[in-house]
């Protein structure tokens, strides 16, 4: 980040003040970190999705939370790499398994505010939202095979009446016939 020497530490702190009060009330969670990656602050829902207290958390490096659970390679990149260059990152997807709150998906948004050299990470769990979809598509799969599979029965089905219509239609034609000839003899008899 670029080193701005008109800021003062009172406008950092004000600013710093502003966005804890902004992601204090978000439904999503939050990290505001410092140019060196570390945690300058969360928000309560960081605290509760990713099961970590404020003491473990805050002026400790993002990497090494958790016993270094968020040492991720795709979060690394976005911070370290992508980040600087673009100062924006929106829908941003990794997915990483936790120790102990098992495996997440998340959705990372990420602005680099240089003036006050911190970064403000937003991060969606959308893990129930992508078990959610993977099910509907494997139950949707499953419904358009038991169609598939539902149809070819049913056209199997259909020969099989069509082909029995055939044979009774011939006998009831064949019926016909030998009712006419049993009225023809009965005719010649008398």
């Amino acid at each position: 980040m670029e080193n701005n020497k008109n800021i003062t530490k009172d406008d950092k702190e004000i600013a710093l003040h502003y966005m804890k009060t902004l992601v204090d009330v978000a439904r999503e969670s939050f990290l505001i970190l410092d140019a060196d990656i570390e945690v300058v602050s969360a928000n309560d829902v960081f605290y509760q999705t990713f099961e970590v207290k404020p003491a473990q958390t805050e002026g400790v490096s993002l990497y090494k939370l958790g016993n270094g659970q968020w040492n991720i390679p795709e979060l690394k990149k976005l911070l370290e790499n992508i980040l600087p260059n673009k100062k924006v990152v929106k829908n941003y997807e990794v997915e990483h398994v936790f120790e102990t709150i098992g495996r997440k998906t998340m959705v990372l948004n990420a602005r680099q505010i240089d003036t006050v050299q911190l970064i403000i990470l937003a991060i969606e769990d959308m893990t129930v939202r992508r078990e959610l979809e993977e099910k509907l598509a494997k139950y949707t799969k499953g419904l358009e095979i038991k169609g598939v599979v539902g149809a070819e029965e049913l056209a199997a089905r259909v020969k099989e009446l069509e082909a029995l219509n055939k044979t009774m239609v011939g006998r009831e034609l064949k019926m016909v016939e030998l009712k006419k000839e049993i009225e023809e003899l009965k005719k010649k008899t008398a």
